[in-house]
């Protein structure tokens, strides 16, 4: 029985044994064993803190990942780009969150009919701008329902967002006099608070954050503006964040994966950090020429090139580094008793895993040493 060809070349390996060390390379694998539990493991933290769990998708990019976060506990997904928002509603992911603001006549159009075919109150939109809001409101009211808004609060980071209160009450009273919009709440999202080592100083950080959440929020609400929704917290700091009752809701992303980046902040000599690597690039050694190392076939096309490099999680049994070598390839660093053989199977643990993630098109899904599996990356390059 042949496969749809969007499981691509290794779709005759499902179900065989062994077929995880047979796959066309580059190839990336998701250790499904290991995403189930780390879903589990937030859905857990957010019930025992009671706090809503949007997860970002920007990190997976799949509607099937997305409805397993949801069957687990999550009241909805966070998208990054209007574009992941439209593959997730495709998808029939509901609670979808945009979390960037979206801008430009098209995009603007693109986003109430995105509304209008998901239905009322499932879907959302970050706004920070008078005028975002006026051309928005425009359009919002051709729907047969408000459009749900939050306020964008630029948490430190000044990427997007109002600076201060009075910018964010100014806009508060623009969204309510429109008619066609309706402010759900506030987000503050300190992605840059995420990769702070050590904890101490990420946790301190990420409290002088919620301290200035609410003063805003307290700020809107005695200006006559209740806030339904408190938005933010990422993989970095989700444990302080949920405790603190600050936030209504919280948006990781990486934890469904984890990398080599996530690895090193959550993992401490007295700590192991709570969730696990899931997610992989395989290569194939395809040179054994040099003395001292191998080529293998996964390059700058295979990996995230801005953070540190991939790190080797299998298929080498002594001491290796990896070192970018061109588009196509990587040097493999090791030691003559270590060398792999030509032909042989080396998988890395990604540097940064969401930027990685979208250089694919399909995940490997494995069980131990069997292809269980392919799924594809729907939200893949929608920017």
């Amino acid at each position: 029985m042949s496969r749809p060809p969007v499981l691509g070349p290794n779709a005759y390996l499902i179900g065989v044994q062994g077929g995880r060390q047979m796959l066309d390379t580059p190839a990336l694998l998701i250790d499904r064993v290991a995403l189930e539990r780390n879903i589990a493991n937030m859905a857990a933290t957010a019930e025992r803190h009671s706090i809503g769990l949007r997860p970002h998708v920007k990190s997976h990019k799949s509607a099937r990942i997305a409805h397993m976060q949801i069957d687990a506990g999550a009241i909805g997904v966070s998208c990054a780009t209007l574009g992941e928002a439209e593959a997730m509603v495709e998808a029939g992911v509901s609670g979808v969150l945009v979390t960037s603001p979206v801008v430009g006549a098209n995009k603007l159009r693109r986003l109430v009919a995105l509304a209008q075919q998901a239905g009322p109150r499932q879907v959302m939109v970050v706004v920070d701008d008078r005028r975002n809001v006026a051309e928005l409101a425009v359009l919002a009211a051709r729907l047969p329902f408000p459009l749900d808004v939050l306020i964008d609060y630029h948490a430190g980071y000044h990427r997007t967002g109002v600076v201060d209160e009075s910018a964010a009450l100014a806009l508060a009273r623009a969204i309510c006099e429109t008619g066609s919009l309706r402010l759900r709440g506030l987000q503050a999202y300190g992605g840059h608070l995420q990769h702070i080592e050590p904890r101490a100083e990420r946790e301190n950080a990420a409290a002088q954050l919620r301290d200035a959440v609410v003063n805003l929020r307290s700020a809107l609400e005695a200006a006559g503006t209740p806030l339904e929704i408190v938005t933010g917290v990422g993989t970095g700091t989700h444990e302080a964040d949920a405790a603190a009752g600050v936030f209504t809701e919280m948006q990781p992303g990486s934890y469904v994966f984890m990398d080599v980046e996530y690895e090193h902040v959550l993992s401490e000599r007295s700590r192991v950090s709570p969730f696990e690597t899931a997610l992989f690039v395989q290569s194939t050694v395809v040179s054994t020429q040099a003395k001292s190392w191998v080529t293998v076939d996964a390059g700058t096309k295979s990996f995230a090139t801005d953070s540190v490099a991939p790190v080797i999680a299998r298929g080498v049994d002594g001491p290796s580094r990896y070192a970018f070598f061109g588009d196509e390839h990587g040097k493999l660093i090791v030691d003559a008793e270590h060398r792999p053989s030509l032909g042989a199977h080396v998988e890395f643990v990604t540097p940064h895993c969401d930027p990685t993630v979208n250089l694919y098109d399909r995940y490997h899904v494995v069980e131990g040493d069997r292809l269980v599996d392919i799924w594809p990356i729907e939200a893949r390059g929608r920017l």
